[in-house]
């Protein structure tokens, strides 16, 4: 099953993530978690949707502002950018080096 795909109504994503429906609406205005949307108005959420809504929930019960989980959820996304970036910079770096073979000269040629 493909993790990204949307699947679970809100009612569902709230059970599974240990929620009350409202608390996924407020985390949807709030940019901290995206569902898709169907017919312009019904939301579907992925496994991700629901992996990333309990660690909201954990990160809330630490303490965390919805504020502070925003920014670090932010954070963590530039991370995982950058260490693609990397990866593909080294991939390429690996996959494109030259290497030159100079044959010994032959004596008395």
């Amino acid at each position: 099953m493909d993790i990204n795909r949307p699947v679970y109504a809100i009612s569902v994503a709230a059970e599974l993530a240990g929620m009350h429906p409202q608390t996924l609406r407020q985390y949807d205005r709030l940019g901290l978690v995206c569902p898709q949307r169907i017919n312009g108005r019904n939301r579907l959420y992925s496994a991700l949707d629901v992996e990333r809504l309990r660690e909201i929930a954990d990160l809330s019960a630490a303490g965390i502002s919805l504020e502070g989980i925003r920014r670090l959820l932010e954070l963590q996304a530039e991370v995982d950018r950058l260490r693609d970036q990397v990866e593909t910079y080294a991939a390429e770096k690996r996959s494109t080096a030259l290497v030159l073979y100079r044959p010994p000269r032959r004596r008395g040629a």
